[in-house]
C-alpha cells in the first residue's frame, strides 16, 4: 500500500498542493514552522479523520479560510480515491466518488502508523491516551469495532445524563445499564484478545531499542474484575454520589513495567521515550503480520529527539518497509536529518506551505 498522490486546499499554511509519490523513502526537509508536519498530519487525517495533534477541525483550516479540502489516491489491492471537506457548516467524505455511509467501510483503506514527540502521551498521559492507542489499532483491524465504541459511547452519554437529575428513572436506568453491559462486554473481549498479540512484538522492539537493558512488561487492565452487570449495580451507591458512571471499559487501563515497576511512575526520560517507539514500532509489526504488507510510516522529527543506539533500533523496521516496498514519510531539519540511514531518499524541500524535490 501507498500514497500515490496527495491534493491539499486551504489545509493548515498550504493554500493549494498538489503531489505524487512513490512507493519508498521520502524524508521533508526544512526549517521549523515551513508546513513539514502538516503534510504527515494530512496523510493521518485521511487514513484515521482525526488529527495526531490532538486538535479539531477548525485548527486545520487556513487562516482566513472556511473550510479545508484533503484528497488522496491510495494503491494498494486496488485504486482507491479520498475525498474530505471540512467546515464549520458542511463535512464531506467520499471513497471512490461515493459518499461514505458508514464508518467501518471507510476505515482501513488506508493504513497508517505515526511516530511523534506526542508518542510520550502513552507513557506519560492519562488513561485515555493508552485506551485510544488500543482502539485505533482495533479499528484499523476490526470493521466492525468502531460502531460498537460509538454505540456504548452513546449508552453512556445517555446514562450519565440521568445520574446527573436530582431523581433518576429506575426503569430507563437500568436499560441503559443492560445496553452497556452488552457492548462493553464485546470491547473488553476485542481488547483483551488484542493485548497478548500485542504484548511479545512490544517486547522485542523494546529489547532491540535498549540494548536488552530492561524487561518491558505489558498488561492490559479492564475496569470490570469479572461481572459487569453484577459490578454496575453493585456500584449505583456511589454512581449516586458522582453522577456518573464508574465501572465499564471506559475505565480500562494498559499498564506498562519494565523489570517489574511502573514505567510512567519509575521510567527515566530516556526509558519512556524508548518504550513510546516500541509501541509504534509493535502497532506496526502488528499490522503488517495481519494484512501482509506494511502500512505508511509517519515519522515527524523523531530521530532528531533519538540517540545512535535509538536509531539504530528503528532501523529493522524502516528495512523491512523497504525490502516490502513500503513508504516511509520522514520530517527533519537538515541539521538533524539521518545520515546513517543511507539508502536512496526522495528528498522534499519544505518551505512557508511549498514542497518541490530537491535534486
Amino acid at each position: 500500500m501507498h500514497l500515490d498522490h496527495l491534493r491539499l486546499r486551504d489545509f493548515r499554511n498550504y493554500a493549494r498542493l498538489d503531489a505524487s509519490f512513490a512507493p519508498g523513502f521520502h524524508v521533508l526537509l526544512g526549517d521549523n514552522a515551513q508546513g513539514k508536519t502538516n503534510i504527515l498530519e494530512a496523510i493521518y487525517l485521511m487514513a484515521t479523520l482525526r488529527s495526531f495533534r490532538g486538535v479539531g477541525g477548525a485548527h486545520m483550516i487556513r487562516q482566513g479560510q472556511k473550510g479545508y479540502f484533503v484528497g488522496g489516491k491510495i494503491v494498494g489491492q486496488g485504486e482507491h480515491e479520498i475525498k474530505m471537506y471540512w467546515s464549520a457548516a458542511e463535512r464531506k467524505l467520499s471513497l471512490d466518488a461515493q459518499p461514505v455511509r458508514k464508518l467501518s467501510d471507510y476505515l482501513g483503506v488506508l493504513r497508517v502508523v505515526v511516530f511523534c514527540t506526542e508518542d510520550l502521551q502513552l507513557i506519560k498521559g492519562p488513561a485515555r491516551s493508552r485506551r485510544r492507542f488500543i482502539d485505533l489499532l482495533l479499528t484499523q483491524t476490526h470493521p466492525g469495532y468502531l460502531g460498537l465504541l460509538q454505540r456504548y459511547a452513546r449508552a453512556l452519554r445517555s446514562r450519565n445524563a440521568l445520574l446527573k437529575r436530582h431523581s433518576p428513572d429506575e426503569a430507563a436506568l437500568d436499560s441503559f445499564s443492560a445496553e452497556l453491559v452488552k457492548l462493553g462486554n464485546e470491547i473488553i473481549r476485542f481488547r483483551r484478545e488484542l493485548a497478548p498479540k500485542i504484548s511479545p512484538l512490544a517486547r522485542l522492539a523494546y529489547r532491540r531499542i535498549s540494548n536488552d537493558a530492561e524487561e518491558l512488561r505489558l498488561e492490559y487492565q479492564p475496569g470490570v474484575k469479572q461481572d459487569f452487570a453484577v459490578e454496575l449495580a453493585q456500584s449505583r451507591k456511589r454512581e449516586r454520589t458522582y453522577r456518573s458512571t464508574i465501572i465499564g471499559p471506559h475505565r480500562d487501563e494498559l499498564q506498562f513495567q519494565l523489570n517489574g515497576r511502573s514505567a510512567a511512575q519509575f521510567g527515566s526520560e530516556g526509558q519512556k521515550r524508548t518504550l513510546a517507539l516500541a509501541l509504534k514500532m509493535a502497532q506496526a509489526e502488528y499490522l503488517t503480520g495481519l494484512h501482509g504488507s506494511p502500512p505508511i510510516l509517519l515519522i515527524d522529527d523523531v530521530m532528531g529527539e533519538l540517540d545512535v543506539k535509538r536509531r539504530s533500533g528503528l532501523l529493522p523496521l524502516l528495512e523491512r518497509a523497504h525490502h516490502a516496498r513500503g513508504q516511509v514519510f520522514m520530517t527533519c531539519t537538515e541539521e538533524n536529518w539521518p545520515r546513517e540511514l543511507g539508502r536512496d531518499w526522495c528528498r522534499w524541500q519544505v518551505k512557508a506551505g511549498t514542497m518541490h524535490v530537491r535534486g
